[in-house]
């Protein structure tokens, strides 16, 4: 079990997707359930019933742990692209603010975990060392400074405007921070700062300390 956390823009995402790929493990983003959720809420599950915590039956979510074939869905909706756009990302905050939706999370996350046919699994988010898989074998904090995360998250969010990426980042990241620490490293998380990496150096010196933490681990 390989567990990654990062704030936005810190390149996890694509970054754990390539290192699954290299391990032959299964891949998942976790931050995608928080987001399916709040399209959910902006299609037809009202806010109210998910604050009230009368949500879990009818919030039907499936997601695909293969790196090379990814998606997400709701019920029968592929939200694999509708969630990542502005309108999600300035909701879902909200919806993760929600002491009972992040403890759902956490055994939703654990459940798919479980059942995927993979011998292991790099499952990034931002509360995945210290809160779900505090005892991962290999446990990561991959980050970069805030300049270049913007210049990153701009890269990915290419219809919307510098400055609404900037205060996107901004607004999610001080909101998020007050839930749980993804900044800083917790004891035993190794801090990987990627602000002057390329994508493939970064992937390499990821690669590089899980395969050192899976063989401590298995001494």
């Amino acid at each position: 079990m390989v567990a990654i956390d990062g704030p936005a823009g810190s390149g996890k995402s694509s970054v754990s997707k390539q290192v699954a790929r290299e391990f032959g493990f299964a891949y998942l983003d976790t931050g995608a359930a928080y987001r399916a959720l709040a399209w959910a809420t902006l299609n037809g599950l009202s806010f109210e019933r998910l604050a009230a915590n009368d949500f879990e039956t009818d919030f039907e979510y499936s997601i695909s742990t293969d790196p090379d074939n990814f998606w997400v869905r709701v019920g029968e909706h592929d939200v694999t692209e509708a969630i990542r756009t502005s309108l999600i990302s300035e909701t879902v905050s909200s919806v993760a603010a929600l002491s009972h939706v992040r403890d759902f999370m956490k055994r939703l996350t654990k459940k798919i975990v479980d059942e995927c046919p993979y011998d292991g699994a790099i499952v990034e988010g931002r509360d995945i060392t210290t809160v779900v898989f505090p005892d991962a074998q290999s446990r990561l904090l991959l980050t970069a400074s805030e300049e270049v995360r913007l210049q990153r998250r701009s890269k990915e969010l290419s219809a919307d405007s510098a400055s609404a990426v900037v205060n996107q980042v901004s607004k999610r990241d001080e909101t998020d921070s007050k839930i749980v620490d993804f900044m800083n490293a917790a004891v035993g998380v190794t801090l990987i700062d990627s602000s002057n990496l390329d994508f493939d150096q970064t992937v390499s010196v990821m690669i590089a300390q899980i395969k050192a933490d899976l063989k401590a681990s298995a001494q």
